[in-house]
C-alpha cells in the first residue's frame, strides 16, 4: 500500500461505518430452478392474462443482471411467474396453481423439468422458499452480482430480480445508491473478490465490510436531492454529468479527502475501468 493509499484508508476507517452495522438487509435475487418455465416475455404474459384474468395476480416484472445500469435499470419486458411457496412465519400460504388454470397449463408443458429441479417448493409448481419475498416490493438497491463494471440501480417499482443480482433494502437506500455509484464508492469496492477471469463478485461478503459514513440530515438531503435530479435526467435520457460531479465532491467531503487524495481516487477508478 502506497503512502497516499494509507492516508485514504485511515480516513475511510475513521469516519466510515461498515455496511454490516447499517439497518439494511442484503439478499440474492430470485432463483427459480428453471427459468425457461418461470420467466416469460410480454406476449406470453398478455396471453396468460387474456386466457384467465387472475393470472395477473402472480405475474411480476423481473430484471436480469444485464438489465442493471448505474442509477436505474432497463426493463427488458420479462416477467416472473411468482408461484411463491408462502411465508410460513407470517401465515402466508403457498400459491395453489390450481387457482390459476392458464398458469398451470403453461407450467405443465415443463412439468418433467420442474419436478426434478432442486429449487422447488411444496409442489413442482412452486418456487423455493424465500422468506424475504416481500422485500422486492420495498425501496431497494439492485446490482449485478458478477461483472467487470460496478453499477447500482435504484428501484421503488416493486420489480423482482433474478439470482444474477443482489439487492438491499432498509434505511438510507437513496443515499447508499449515490455513494455506491460514486467514484469513492467504486474505490471502496476495488478489493472485492474476483472470478477466475477477473470479474468482480459483489455479493453480501463484498458489501458488508465496506465503510460508508452515516450522514447528518443536511448531508443526506443534499446527496439525495442530487440523486433525484440524476434519476429524473435518466428518465428523460439526458446528460447528468454535472450533477454527478457535484455528487462525487459531496461524497469525497464525507471522508474528508484533500485534493491530492481525490485526484488519486479518481485516477484509480478511471484507470481500473470500474
Amino acid at each position: 500500500m502506497t503512502p497516499i493509499e494509507k492516508q485514504i484508508q485511515m480516513k475511510i476507517e475513521e469516519v466510515g461505518t461498515p455496511l454490516r452495522d447499517w439497518d439494511i438487509q442484503i439478499n440474492f435475487g430470485i432463483k427459480t430452478g428453471f427459468n425457461e418455465a418461470f420467466i416469460i416475455d410480454t406476449a406470453t404474459r398478455d396471453r396468460l392474462i387474456q386466457e384467465d384474468s387472475r393470472s395477473a395476480e402472480v405475474i411480476r416484472p423481473i430484471l436480469r443482471g444485464r438489465d442493471i445500469q448505474r442509477y436505474e435499470s432497463n426493463f427488458s419486458g420479462l416477467w416472473l411467474i411468482n408461484t411463491h411457496n408462502g411465508i410460513k412465519g407470517k401465515g402466508i400460504p403457498p400459491i395453489d396453481v390450481n387457482n390459476y388454470p392458464a398458469i398451470k397449463s403453461h407450467l405443465d408443458k415443463y412439468y418433467p423439468s420442474l419436478a426434478k429441479r432442486a429449487d422447488k417448493g411444496d409442489t413442482p409448481y412452486n418456487l423455493r422458499n424465500c422468506v424475504y419475498t416481500e422485500d422486492f416490493s420495498k425501496q431497494k438497491i439492485v446490482w449485478k452480482r458478477i461483472g467487470s463494471i460496478l453499477r447500482f440501480s435504484y428501484d421503488e417499482s416493486g420489480t423482482y430480480s433474478l439470482d444474477s443480482t443482489c439487492f438491499a433494502t432498509g434505511t438510507g437506500i437513496k443515499y447508499l445508491v449515490a455513494v455506491l455509484n460514486s467514484k469513492m464508492g467504486k474505490y471502496l469496492l476495488k478489493d472485492s473478490p474476483r472470478t477466475g477471469v477477473g470479474d468482480l463478485l459483489i455479493s453480501v461478503q463484498a458489501l458488508e465490510p465496506i465503510r460508508i459514513p452515516i450522514p447528518d440530515a443536511d448531508q443526506q438531503d443534499k446527496i439525495v436531492n442530487l440523486l433525484d435530479e440524476i434519476l429524473n435526467l435518466c428518465e428523460l435520457n439526458k446528460d447528468y454529468s454535472r450533477q454527478e460531479e457535484k455528487l462525487d465532491e459531496l461524497i469525497y467531503s464525507l471522508y474528508g479527502l484533500i485534493e491530492s487524495e481525490k485526484e488519486y481516487v479518481t485516477w484509480y477508478v478511471l484507470s481500473s475501468g470500474l
